[in-house]
């Protein structure tokens, strides 16, 4: 088999991503040939400014997408939170691998737990769904947006630039940080984001060769619970710019689904959690996400596009 070249964004943290799935292929499809490819999306280059203001999809997905529809690439790994629902024409998602821990986490520099925080401390967190949430159960604190690589947020909680951050367990535990977290946020307390934990492999629709190269690392029950929290996503046209959870499990040929629309402020938390058979997790998302609308979650929809 020729060289697969593989899209990738040049973080840190994407490349250590990129590479846990480059090893697992190398292992399950012997003699073929990986060359990584690195990029810098829209998300890489714009670090001063919280990702809710930058506005447009695709952030963090566009120009690895246009390395694949151009030919100069042949697959390419992301963060699943990070893709929009709709894909370009002529990408698909080949595979998911199975999805690490997707769960929020809290890091302070002293051991101080969230609850423990003082009045008044800085939080740094580059999501506005989490500030949403963070800011309805302790609306004394102050949130300000952090963004950059793994090591770098970590830096400047440091040198004090912050009070504690709050990030996704996954990406810590894939870059070697888990010692790191100091508090797991239940999704009780906080619900991640649609798809967080989750890895997406993206190729061309019309290549059926590295469609089944990557079919063998693709995790069913992962992908099940993804596609109900995307339809949910989708179904509210959710995306950086609107604070949405969702998190989904599958157990026993089931999935439970709980989704979430706040305000930004935190004044207005909306939640709601129902189950279906694994066959009906696409429509279960929309389910979901119909009632959220149906109980508040319009008006708030429609508040942030005023």
């Amino acid at each position: 088999m020729s060289k697969i070249r593989v899209a990738t964004r040049g973080s840190l943290l994407a490349l250590t991503q990129t590479g846990m799935v480059v090893d697992r292929l190398k292992e399950l499809n012997p003699g073929s040939e990986f060359e990584l490819q690195t990029f810098k999306t829209v998300g890489d280059k714009v670090l001063d400014v919280a990702l809710s203001q930058i506005g447009g999809k695709g952030l963090f997905t566009k120009e690895l997408e246009d390395a694949l529809l151009d030919g100069r690439a042949d697959l390419a790994v992301h963060s699943l939170k990070d893709m929009p629902t709709e894909f370009p024409s002529g990408l698909v998602l080949g595979a998911v691998p199975e999805r690490e821990d997707p769960r929020d986490v809290v890091i302070t520099p002293d051991g101080k737990r969230f609850e423990e925080l003082p009045a008044g401390a800085l939080v740094g967190t580059s999501s506005l769904r989490r500030v949403a949430q963070l800011r309805a159960q302790r609306p004394d604190l102050e949130y300000v947006p952090i963004r950059g690589n793994v090591d770098t947020r970590l830096r400047k909680m440091e040198e004090g630039q912050v009070a504690a951050l709050v990030m996704a367990a996954a990406g810590l535990h894939r870059a070697g940080f888990t010692g790191r977290i100091t508090e797991y946020l239940d999704p009780s307390f906080c619900l991640p984001a649609p798809g967080q934990g989750a890895l997406a492999i993206e190729i061309r629709d019309s290549d059926s060769r590295v469609g089944q190269l990557v079919a063998r690392i693709h995790h069913a029950p992962t992908a099940l619970e993804v596609m109900a929290e995307r339809a949910l996503l989708a179904r509210l046209e959710g995306g950086c710019q609107v604070p949405i959870g969702a998190f989904a499990t599958f157990d026993s040929g089931l999935i439970h689904l709980e989704g979430l629309i706040a305000s930004p402020d935190g004044a207005k938390v909306i939640r709601y959690e129902a189950e279906a058979d694994a066959g009906r997790a696409r429509s279960l998302g929309v389910q979901v996400a119909e009632w959220l609308l149906a109980h508040g979650g319009q008006e708030i929809l429609a508040s942030l596009k005023a």
